[in-house]
């Protein structure tokens, strides 16, 4: 397992993270137990997760994946100080007006109980889950740099930002001298790259931020698992996965096929983080297996780097500039 700074600063991460939306809604708690502890006996230190997952899942309250994480590290006896953890706020938490949102009320509630169901006492990232349109930056930051001085939180990042609300951050962080976001958790993979090539990385690039992206397999359909010509999937992500189907995707996955043949028998998934991962620009990425044999599987991942010229192909036959 590789083990790279997390954008600027000198905390080192793995090259895959862990994700964890999971847990408590397509993985039991006894299933996501086994993924957490495969996954941090095979080199896996970073583990991503926030406080809404899953509350869309029906009888989930939310806080779950937090509850199932924290309960795993205090039954596993594993040093605490081995592991990365991450999580997010933002989310509806609750049916109040500040129940949700980036400002100073709804952080300081949030750390908190993030902190009771994680049974810890800190948090490695903490990640504004998206932008809040009804908070000034100003709030947010400040908010975020008191919990860094109470030693509650190490590292601040953020996820779902466009590049205009990134740059604004990171001004005001600079202009006030706080503690400024060292990473970025956007949505990209092979088979949905503008919305981060187009500005964001060039912002992160610029600025030494680290990128972990996540759904780097496409909601699945980077897998392997539907083909063109075959039987409805039946699960809870298939219909959101059909977005993806077209004509230039299906000969996608056939050219990563075919690379993964002539990389020793390497899966479409394995090829599809190995683009990524041959990116120098990309820290982590976010996985996000359901079952051992998913985490497995990514596993293949680790060391695996594509050629310049296999990269270039996928490049090429993924170009959302095309049609």
């Amino acid at each position: 397992m590789e083990y790279r700074n997390l954008g600027n600063s000198g905390l080192k991460v793995s090259e895959l993270c862990l994700g964890t939306m999971q847990f408590g809604w397509t993985a039991d708690e006894s299933h996501s137990n086994e993924i957490l502890s495969e996954a941090f006996e095979n080199g896996i230190n970073f583990i991503d997760t926030a406080d809404v997952y899953s509350r869309w899942a029906d009888g989930n309250p939310g806080g779950v994946a937090e509850r199932i994480i924290g309960e795993w590290l205090q039954q596993s006896g594993h040093d605490r100080t081995k592991i990365i953890l991450a999580t997010k706020v933002r989310g509806e938490m609750g049916d109040a007006p500040n129940d949700q949102g980036l400002s100073r009320a709804h952080i300081m509630t949030e750390v908190e109980n993030s902190l009771r169901r994680l049974k810890t006492d800190y948090i490695d990232l903490y990640q504004t889950h998206w932008f809040d349109e009804s908070t000034p930056i100003e709030e947010t930051l400040s908010a975020l740099n008191d919990l860094i001085q109470q030693g509650k939180v190490r590292y601040i990042g953020c996820s779902n930002y466009p590049a205009w609300r990134l740059v604004q951050a990171l001004w005001y962080a600079d202009r006030r001298n706080f503690t400024s976001f060292v990473c970025l958790q956007p949505h990209y993979s092979l088979v949905h790259r503008r919305e981060f090539e187009s500005e964001l990385a060039d912002v992160c690039r610029t600025y030494g931020i680290g990128v972990i992206p996540y759904s780097p397999l496409g909601g699945g359909f980077l897998t392997g698992k539907y083909k063109e010509d075959g039987p409805v999937v039946d699960s809870k992500r298939a219909k959101g996965v059909q977005r993806h189907y077209s004509k230039r995707n299906w000969q996608l996955l056939s050219k990563m096929e075919d690379i993964g043949a002539e990389s020793g028998g390497k899966s479409i998934s394995q090829v599809a983080l190995a683009w990524l991962l041959s990116d120098p620009i990309i820290t982590s990425p976010i996985i996000g297996p359901r079952t051992l044999e998913q985490l497995k599987d990514n596993f293949g991942a680790v060391g695996f780097r594509l050629s310049d010229e296999e990269k270039q192909m996928l490049d090429r036959a993924s170009d959302p500039k095309q049609p």
